[in-house]
């Protein structure tokens, strides 16, 4: 015997497919809310620095908490600087990963491989801040930034004194850090790719390698290129592992060798001691630079991931 809800109910929408739309609507858009409200908190926050430096904060050089002068433009460049080189670094590695788990290797040693890689991205950012200085910021003081310098040392990315905590040695934290994320989600769009692609390319002559480069890459470079934008946002974000081994120098310099600051690491250093209101308001702009930032990146990777879902279930 099927019940039916009285029709008082169904008319009124009182049922309960009602009450749990409402209901996930609301919780879906409360996220949302927490952001807006965190935007505007900053916005007013920064709004004293906002109107002090107005366009310059992003183009002035000196930061001086004493004389009240603030420019954001160091921190946005070892920013930009050192997540762009950690890309750099990290996309290719990642990609070569999961192209072995998913390609090269058998299914029981790809799950080996890929679980090990995650496992990386569960390490709390001070642990490997910890292993950055203590291990690695001491082997490249005595050996990689001597070599650099020694054989390299006419070029600007590379002249400079080794001085161990460098803008070299966050690039390097953060390529570590990074690995995890393009790797797995790398993995998962290749696994997405049909069977036919591969079976059509094989069927045609071509080897394992052409086989991957004409018909499994081509496929998946919308989602592969999201998850790179998605390391992206990682990296711009990191705030602990960098603040140990960049050296938080707040000069624009293109030497890999020379100490750097990023956004993440003057806020941690210095909101908690911040001298006055202004200086406060100071940190919080380029936290809000920073969230704008990220945002940003991050909108246009779920665009691309989204954009890729989409084409691999229409083909399928």
């Amino acid at each position: 015997m099927i019940f039916l809800p009285p029709r008082w109910n169904i008319k009124r929408g009182l049922n309960g497919d009602f009450v749990f739309k409402g209901m996930t609507v609301l919780f879906a858009f409360s996220i949302l809310g927490i952001l807006l409200l965190m935007t505007v908190a900053m916005y007013r926050q920064s709004l004293p620095s906002l109107a002090k430096t107005g366009w310059s904060f992003i183009t002035a050089k000196e930061w001086d908490p004493v004389e009240g002068n603030f420019g954001a433009l160091p921190y946005i460049h070892g920013s930009l600087l050192s997540s762009l080189l950690s890309l750099a670094l990290a996309t290719p590695l990642s990609i070569a990963t999961a192209l072995f788990i998913t390609e090269v290797t058998n299914r029981r040693l790809g799950s080996m491989i890929a679980a090990l890689v995650e496992l990386l991205a569960a390490i709390p950012s001070v642990i490997y801040g910890l292993w950055g200085i203590l291990v690695m910021a001491p082997w490249l003081q005595r050996t990689v930034e001597p070599f650099l310098n020694d054989h390299f040392g006419s070029l600007p990315f590379f002249s400079g004194a080794p001085y161990g905590v460098s803008m070299l040695a966050a690039v390097l934290i953060l390529m570590i850090m990074i690995v995890p994320i393009i790797t797995s989600i790398t993995k998962e769009v290749l696994l997405a790719v049909p069977d036919s692609q591969r079976e059509a390319a094989i069927a045609l002559g071509a080897t394992r390698w052409e086989m991957i480069r004409m018909a499994v890459l081509p496929y998946g470079r919308s989602g592969i290129l999201g998850a790179v934008i998605l390391g992206l946002g990682r990296a711009i974000g990191e705030t602990m592992a960098v603040t140990m081994v960049i050296g938080n120098t707040p000069k624009i310099s293109w030497s890999l060798l020379d100490p750097g600051y990023t956004m993440p690491s003057v806020i941690a250093n210095e909101f908690a001691e911040a001298s006055s209101d202004l200086h406060a308001a100071a940190l919080m702009e380029i936290g809000l630079i920073l969230l704008v930032i990220t945002l940003v990146i991050n909108i246009m990777a779920r665009l691309l991931l989204w954009s890729v879902t989409r084409t691999a279930g229409g083909k399928a």
